[in-house]
């Protein structure tokens, strides 16, 4: 499973997330990641608000009910192992 680093555009505090999937709907990245490798935790769904070509990728937490209820479903369909739990 791939580790990436965030960091927090608040404090600038570098957030290590592994990357359990990621899928592209209507052109937007998105990225289910979790802080533990392995086991039951807290899943967070991250969207990328840069550009391809840009050279860092900006990420944030999709937080709108609506898209974090429809994404996550996508997610669930591609892993068929895995329960979102919201």
């Amino acid at each position: 499973m791939e580790k990436v680093t965030f960091q927090s555009p608040q404090d600038g505090e570098a957030l290590e997330f592994y990357v359990m999937e990621e899928t592209r709907i209507n052109g937007v990245d998105y990225l289910l990641v979790t802080e533990e490798e392995d086991g039951d935790c807290e899943a967070f769904i991250l969207k990328r608000l840069s550009q391809e070509q840009e050279e860092e990728a900006i990420y944030e937490m999709v937080e709108a009910e609506d898209e974090l209820e429809y994404i996550s479903k996508v997610f669930v369909e591609i892993l068929e192992d895995v329960d979102i739990v919201m």
